[in-house]
């Protein structure tokens, strides 16, 4: 029995390919899976496909597709312990850090399954007797859910939870390097009773099998989070077809602190906000925007800070932060450090791998602040997605002329994912938020995210949204439905 799974069955595919997975916190060999060809890609579309066209799916009751979501949490939540550890394994991220990923998945399913027949469209107040119209919500196909190798199952949950709830049929692709927790997310689909053919799954890279995942004429919608090369790419195959296209890319994202926050709490948020999971996180506070008045004391801190953050494994119950995923993203890391120094950022921490046995066999990289930075840098332009901050500075004559100035640099971006103020000013917060030109502003936060709300980005951040309301309506088309209960001729040409 192989890793694919296509049209209900498990299997090995048409060429039989493999790939042996690394723990990236020390190299050990976690497992070996199944990899796609382009040929088993596009036979699980066409099984998508015909379990749409043909199958109960999208025409079950949703209060009943609802249920099979609910079936589905209570199943992760059993598992909850193997997918963590799973995960973990694969990402090399610390196994408290899973749990609690493991946690928000479930939360994720449980939403969808509420809110799954929440929407049954409206009637139309025509204004005409004898005229009933409707405006209905319908499944919108066949969807490709391309997914990361930072948080695979939760960002696998964002789209295969709605996608099912709206009644859709889809293939879904994670990413080579990470895919254990899906392989065991789409066994559990399986067990809770979903049709064959509404779920399928092609392991391998995007070069080997993902081709027509936005190309094939049969796919109606493309879900991808990752790259800003690569959405743009998926963008451009997905063109000729006009399918639908949903992207959630980069983020460059900026975290200001302004003089008046309470400093010692936005000292704790902006390390979280940075080097969580090793900064490989999308909405990462790699930019840091502090009011000059008390940058040197803050940066300070910051940097004593950082330096002791302790590096280890999954299950080094000691350690605080893990490994980045893969020896090319580490030299990637490094590179963009380097860039920065020879751009005239300071380094202030950090700048190299750890020293000491415990290190050589994993991909470690030591918690970084460059400062003196400028937005003119390609430091602070370029996505680094590692442990690597950058430290700008702002100031105002005026209170007015400070917001305008934090807010002139966190703006001046292609990005536009999510961001942090922190002040303690009444209205400041609400103000400069009302101007970040950002899909998620925390005002004396930085993470928090509910299912309930929706999360995307504004610019080459991305288009269209997930969770929330919108993350439902990202898989349904909109349909008018004008019903004439008394026809008669209507004369026109008589």
């Amino acid at each position: 029995m192989g890793d694919l799974f296509i049209a209900g069955t498990w299997t090995t595919g048409a060429a039989d390919g493999r790939r042996e997975i690394i723990c990236p916190a020390d190299g050990a060999h976690v497992g070996t899976v199944t990899e796609a060809s382009d040929a088993d890609t596009r036979a699980a579309i066409a099984a998508a496909r015909a379990a749409f066209d043909t199958g109960s799916w999208p025409a079950t009751p949703a209060r009943d597709r609802g249920a099979l979501l609910a079936r589905v949490a209570d199943l992760l939540e059993r598992d909850a312990a193997e997918i963590a550890r799973a995960e973990s394994l694969d990402t090399g991220k610390r196994y408290v850090e899973s749990e609690y990923d493991v946690a928000d998945v479930v939360s994720v399913f449980r939403h969808y399954a509420a809110v799954a027949g929440s929407d049954l469209g409206r009637v139309v107040d025509t204004g005409r007797p004898g005229i009933a119209a409707t405006v209905v919500k319908e499944p919108i196909g066949v969807c490709s859910l391309i997914t990361p190798w930072n948080y695979p199952l939760l960002q696998a949950s964002w789209k295969v939870a709605p996608c099912l709830a709206a009644g859709n049929a889809f293939v879904l692709k994670p990413s080579e390097i990470t895919p254990h927790s899906t392989i065991h997310l789409v066994r559990l689909l399986e067990e809770a009773g979903l049709p064959a053919g509404v779920a399928n799954l092609v392991l391998g890279t995007g070069a080997g099998c993902g081709g027509p995942l936005s190309a094939d004429p049969r796919v109606d919608l493309v879900s991808f989070t990752g790259s800003l090369a690569v959405g743009r790419h998926l963008m451009a195959a997905a063109a000729p077809t006009v399918k639908r296209v949903a992207l959630e890319l980069g983020g460059k994202n900026p975290n200001i602190v302004f003089a008046d926050a309470d400093l010692a709490i936005a000292v704790d948020h902006a390390l979280t906000a940075v080097f969580l999971h090793s900064g490989q996180v999308c909405s990462a506070g790699a930019r840091l925007i502090v009011e000059e008045s008390v940058a040197a004391d803050f940066v300070d801190e910051i940097v004593r800070r950082a330096s002791q953050i302790r590096l280890g494994g999954p299950f080094d119950e000691s350690a605080q932060s893990g490994p980045l995923t893969s020896a090319g993203h580490l030299a990637k890391v490094e590179a963009y450090v380097a860039a920065g120094l020879a751009e005239g950022a300071r380094l202030r921490c950090g700048g190299a791998r750890p020293s000491g046995s415990a290190y050589e066999k994993g991909f470690y990289y030591l918690p970084t602040v460059l400062d003196q930075c400028h937005s003119g840098m390609s430091v602070v332009q370029d996505e680094s997605f590692g442990p690597v901050l950058t430290v700008e500075t702002f100031s105002g004559a005026t209170p007015a002329q400070a917001e305008d100035a934090a807010v002139a640099l966190a703006n001046d971006t292609i990005y536009g994912l999510a961001g942090a103020v922190w002040t303690q000013t009444a209205g400041r917060g609400e103000r400069v938020a009302a101007r970040l030109r950002l899909g998620t502003v925390w005002v004396n936060d930085y993470h928090p995210y509910v299912p309930q709300a929706e999360w995307g980005g504004y610019k080459q951040s991305g288009i269209g949204r997930e969770l929330g309301h919108l993350g439902l309506e990202e898989y349904q088309e909109t349909k008018h439905v004008w019903h004439n209960l008394a026809p008669a001729p209507s004369g026109w040409f008589s």
